[in-house]
């Protein structure tokens, strides 16, 4: 459905219900057959973006010459308006009668049984980096530019010229890395395809111009797919310049508009400049300026560096964290042509089967509501982070109902019912309580309580295990399969039962595999923390850690460090924490007091 965007998201695993809106068109997509009249009488004039602002458009436009459907739009933004009507210039002269300033954007609902998110991606702006003079020079362009200006349908026709003089270059620089893999200007990343689009462009270049003087300036290239390197081997055997090193100052000679580039040649050690006709920043990836709007309409997870993230890196790599959504090209990280179609084909295989099914099927570890013992109090609803629970009402009294095929099974909501209402399969109060029971049963004062969530720190003890790191025998764990599992009173049960120590360990901030179920962790333990140390106890004594599968050595180190810890509590200190802790006795009424005075 082109011209459109999703409005609205809800239900779960095959039971989508999508709401689309369509935008207005101006203009019958249907009677249109795009002879391009109304653009021709068309009195505005504005850059064009498909073009990178190289040539101009109209208001009313086809976007790009393979749109679908071919079918003009009108641009009301630019128009010069439809309420009241300024110019209706297109409206006169179209023959097929298709334009109506009247159209207003629709709404449709579909039904469907899996999402594939394939948003693509943002470019960088390289405008912050003056070094490189961009928005400065004419003849400093991106990449992105310059494959408009190569491109046969592009402003030239393919016939590539530098923007100032429109003369076809006879040098060309490349500077590879403009935006990624910088720690202080744009992104810490690499965005994967910039090394191997400017060696397909030297080559393309070498193919048009076989007299052209190409430079490319970088940091290391990165030539690892099939095929790649062979690339790489024939761009520099047809004469194009390697120079390892980024530039650090450009200038440009005014006179001629050349471009003066200042670089320190890493190789040789050396301070060089050279003179090109051009300069092309190759420019890396960013996640979707509007990516939020889809986070938040399919409960999505993002990583640190603003793409959405998988479900599992290795094992579920086009699966997201909410069930029948599956993620496709650059939405996941950014990828070049081949990796986004081949991950597009495992999205939309996965997503098939889904669809062919015809039932779901869901691990036993959801969670289960008793309705008699639900208060309807609607916390379990606001920390699901999949949406699974359905609204409560107090004033009809209808009890909290999870979605068995939307429950990831993390628990999150039966940490928070403060009534006991909510029973998380095979992960029930009663196993954790017995477990803490077990492990402090005997020489409580030399063990610390680790809550480990399945996913990362328990899986983080485990690669420290198979990596043969030495960590403490006196840590003892007990798994959850999120940190947002972990009640607060089974911290305070733990301590109540003698643990010097207790650690809550789960996945890092930012990667949580339950969305964003830690953050509710978080609260709980400043929440216990306050509460420890009203009671007279050191905070301390609750650690609060995060450790991702692959940090087996973080694992043994934080072990060790809380293994320190548990030697200074002293046997003194614990009996005061149980003491403080327990449970207070409930107050008789005053009725049986007076009778037992009487007697």
């Amino acid at each position: 459905m082109a011209y459109s965007e999703v409005d609205n998201v809800s239900g779960y695993i095959g039971n989508f219900k999508v709401t689309i809106r369509k935008k207005a068109r101006y203009v019958d997509e249907k009677q249109c057959n795009a002879c391009g009249e109304c653009a021709k009488v068309c009195p505005v004039a504005i850059p064009d973006e498909y073009q990178m602002g190289f040539s101009s458009r109209k208001a009313i436009y086809i976007q790009l010459p393979q749109a679908v459907p071919s079918s003009y739009v009108i641009d009301m933004k630019t128009c010069l308006g439809n309420n009241p009507i300024a110019c209706a210039k297109c409206l006169e002269v179209c023959e097929k009668k298709c334009i109506d300033f009247d159209m207003h954007d629709e709404f449709v609902t579909v039904d469907v049984g899996a999402i594939i998110v394939a948003v693509g991606n943002d470019v960088y702006d390289p405008t912050e980096l003056d070094e490189y003079g961009y928005r400065s020079y004419e003849n400093v362009i991106t990449s992105m530019e310059f494959e408009r200006l190569i491109c046969a349908s592009g402003p030239t026709e393919g016939h590539f010229v530098r923007p100032s003089d429109r003369t076809t270059p006879k040098s060309i620089g490349f500077v590879q890395c403009v935006g990624s893999r910088s720690q202080k200007r744009g992104n810490p990343y690499c965005s994967n395809i910039c090394c191997m689009n400017t060696i397909k462009d030297t080559v393309l270049l070498k193919d048009h111009y076989p007299g052209i003087d190409l430079k490319v300036f970088y940091m290391d290239i990165r030539a690892f797919g099939k095929g790649f390197e062979d690339l790489y081997m024939r761009s520099k055997a047809e004469g194009v310049q390697y120079i390892r090193g980024l530039p650090g100052d450009v200038e440009e000679d005014p006179k001629t508009g050349n471009l003066i580039v200042t670089v320190e040649n890493t190789t040789t050690g050396k301070i060089e400049k050279h003179e090109v006709d051009m300069l092309v920043l190759s420019v890396g990836l960013l996640p979707r300026k509007d990516s939020e709007v889809v986070r938040q309409l399919l409960t999505l997870s993002k990583t640190s560096d603003g793409f959405f993230m998988e479900s599992h890196p290795k094992l579920k790599p086009v699966d997201a964290p909410t069930r029948g959504v599956f993620l496709a090209g650059c939405a996941e990280s950014p990828k070049d042509v081949k990796d986004s179609v081949t991950q597009a084909s495992a999205a939309a295989s996965r997503a098939n089967i889904v669809l062919a099914a015809g039932k779901i099927k869901v691990e036993a570890i959801t969670a289960h509501i008793d309705p008699d013992l639900c208060k309807y109090c609607g916390l379990c609803v606001k920390v699901c982070p999949y949406k699974a629970i359905t609204q409560t009402d107090r004033k009809t009294k209808v009890p909290a109902k999870v979605i068995e095929a939307a429950c990831a099974g993390c628990g999150t909501c039966g940490a928070e019912c403060a009534f006991g209402a909510i029973t998380m399969r095979h992960f029930q109060d009663n196993q954790i309580y017995a477990q803490i029971d077990a492990i402090l049963e005997e020489n409580s004062q030399n063990k610390v309580v680790v809550f480990a969530c399945n996913w990362c720190s328990y899986a983080g003890a485990d690669f420290a295990g198979v990596s043969r790191l030495q960590y403490p025998a006196t840590n003892r764990l007990i798994r959850t399969m999120c940190s947002g599992r972990v009640n607060e009173d089974f911290v305070l049960y733990a301590f109540r039962k003698g643990a010097p120590i207790v650690l809550v360990s789960g996945c890092h901030f930012a990667d949580c595999h339950y969305i964003n179920a830690n953050r509710q962790t978080v609260l709980r333990v400043e929440r216990l923390w306050d509460q420890l140390e009203k009671k007279g106890i050191r905070p301390e004594r609750l650690q609060l850690e995060w450790i991702s599968a692959a940090e087996g050595q973080k694992f043994a180190l934080v072990m060790r460090e809380v293994e320190e810890m548990r030697k200074k509590v002293t046997a003194k200190e614990v009996e005061f924490t149980k003491q403080a802790l327990a449970p207070k006795k409930k107050e008789e009424p005053k009725e049986k007091k007076e009778a037992a005075k009487t007697q």
